[in-house]
């Protein structure tokens, strides 16, 4: 009886971070498919990339924050702190005015988001036996990778069948779910380090990655890269690094730990994250562009079309898992790193004439090579770290994972670019503006989005659209063979893992065998 009732509890547990972790991990992207509705209902065209950015800046800084936090004071005070904070800064959101009143509400909602996620898995691994931590890390890798893709359908669905205050509001019904479950039913036990707060590194660490972000986010869209706004950011943010890795060298308890990357299987799981993510983010970003820009399709459709992606990243996802418990991190982690590249090379052939069944089978590779690194380097990453150091080692390579996105979406933005209007000149000689000149707007010859209304195709003459998706297609099939750069490092960085695998007890691998022979 005592038994069952735990079970049920854990369950209750169970459901109430996976609800956290979705409503987290996918905000950016929901986010971002109702931009358009957003700037048309607010304005403030010119300040929009506050609103991405606040979220991104205040959840990344938070991240190695909140993990050490929970290492010293307890991971359910600040998974609820984190989880109130996310839900309040929804109901802001959802209440906005204009957009730097959104901006500003983006950016407490991030704070929250900070706490999510990395608390989430490391109060997994607390609460379940090495024996159940593949079924587990692999359920919890399956939602973390698709709330990447299911983020935009659930948007573009809101934004266009609603409002898009619901991008925020639909929020609130999941995260209280989630609140009332862990509330409840969550019995911390584990025994925690009380150590003094690394203030020093906090606030260097917060600004830097404030400084690096805006510039990614804002160079080449608001300000020149050469300007001085970006070359200031850039400097700032090489000057806090600089002095956030002086202090944190000294500091007795530091928020990142240069122990950690000691370890050989930590620090290569981390390189890992980054470049598998960078490669990653291209996909989930251009394959939506090329749908629509190339083929003409909606931007439900295009959100749709990545399904495939999404269930090779779920299927991916468990299977490396579950393979975890019979085999090496690094054998599985290979064999993963090998996908992931063939399905990035894949990509490479995209073109005009690429057929929708070859794009669902290119996404359905890529998917699959990259699933098992949302499950299995969690798994890697804690392996070995005992409770009092498990937040900090959790948090600090989802910090490094999103750090690989959010790099990997300027890097690739601004080679895209570059590779379409290249293209562009080349196709129309030099008369780029002569062309354009029989459109609505000469612009829409230097930016790929003027190609994903339906409505607007339909206003250009049919074969300077035909030459302009021909770039648009050459663009995207260019980036992902430098998108093959990340993926290609991080198969390289699997050659570094050493051979650990999950050490089940003898006790724990007895008891089915006993259970059956007593059945």
């Amino acid at each position: 009886m005592e038994a069952t009732e735990k079970k049920s509890r854990l369950g209750f547990v169970v459901a109430g971070l996976l609800i956290g972790i979705l409503v987290a991990a996918m905000d950016n992207t929901i986010v971002a498919t109702a931009m358009g509705s957003i700037v048309a209902d607010l304005g403030g065209l010119d300040k929009f990339v506050w609103v991405t950015s606040a979220y991104m800046v205040t959840e990344m800084a938070g991240m190695p924050i909140f993990g050490k936090l929970s290492d010293m004071y307890g991971r359910k005070r600040f998974f609820v702190f984190g989880l109130f904070t996310f839900l309040l800064g929804s109901i802001l959101c959802g209440t906005a005015q204009n957009i730097e009143q959104l901006a500003i509400y983006r950016a407490i909602q991030g704070i929250g988001g900070g706490a999510l996620m990395p608390i989430a898995f490391t109060i997994v691994f607390d609460i379940f036996p090495p024996e159940q931590r593949g079924k587990m890390g692999g359920l919890f890798g399956a939602v973390f990778g698709l709330s990447s893709i299911f983020g935009p359908l659930l948007g573009a669905y809101l934004t266009d069948y609603i409002d898009w205050r619901w991008v925020f509001y639909i929020n609130l019904p999941l995260g209280a779910v989630s609140l009332a479950f862990i509330l409840l039913f969550y019995k911390e036990s584990v025994s925690h380090a009380k150590q003094r707060i690394d203030w020093a590194g906090a606030i260097t660490l917060v600004g830097a990655v404030i400084c690096l972000l805006f510039a990614l986010e804002l160079g080449g869209n608001k300000f020149e890269w050469n300007s001085a706004v970006i070359l200031g950011l850039f400097a700032g943010f090489a000057v806090l690094l600089a002095a956030f890795l002086i202090i944190e060298k000294r500091a007795a308890e530091p928020i990142i730990s240069f122990e950690m990357f000691k370890v050989r299987l930590y620090s290569s799981s981390t390189l890992i994250a980054m470049f598998s993510a960078a490669a990653f983010i291209v996909a989930t970003l251009y394959i939506p562009i090329f749908i629509q820009g190339v083929q003409g399709g909606s931007a439900t459709n295009s959100g749709l079309l990545l399904l495939p992606m999404m269930l090779g990243t779920v299927v991916a996802s468990q299977i490396g898992a579950q393979s975890a418990m019979r085999t090496s991190y690094r054998n599985v982690m290979l064999v993963s790193g090998i996908v992931l590249v063939i399905g990035t090379a894949l990509l490479t052939t995209l073109g005009t004439d690429t057929s929708r069944l070859m794009i669902t089978i290119f996404m359905i590779v890529a998917g699959l090579g990259v699933g098992a690194s949302f499950s299995v380097l969690g798994m890697a990453a804690i392996h070995h770290f005992d409770e009092t150091k498990r937040g900090a080692a959790n948090s600090t390579i989802a910090f490094i994972r999103s750090l690989g996105m959010a790099v990997g979406i300027t890097i690739f933005g601004i080679i895209q670019r570059n590779l379409f209007q290249g293209k562009l000149t080349e196709l129309f000689g030099g008369q780029g503006t002569g062309a354009g000149a029989q459109m609505p707007n000469a612009e829409l010859l230097r930016d790929p989005r003027a190609l994903l209304s339906p409505e607007t195709r339909a206003m250009i003459p049919s074969d300077v659209v035909h030459t302009i998706s021909d770039a648009l297609a050459s663009s995207i099939s260019g980036t992902f063979v430098w998108a093959l750069v990340p993926a290609v490092l991080s198969l390289l960085a699997v050659l570094l893992m050493s051979n650990e695998r999950i050490l089940i007890p003898k006790k724990a691998k007895e008891a089915p065998k006993a259970a059956k022979s007593g059945a």
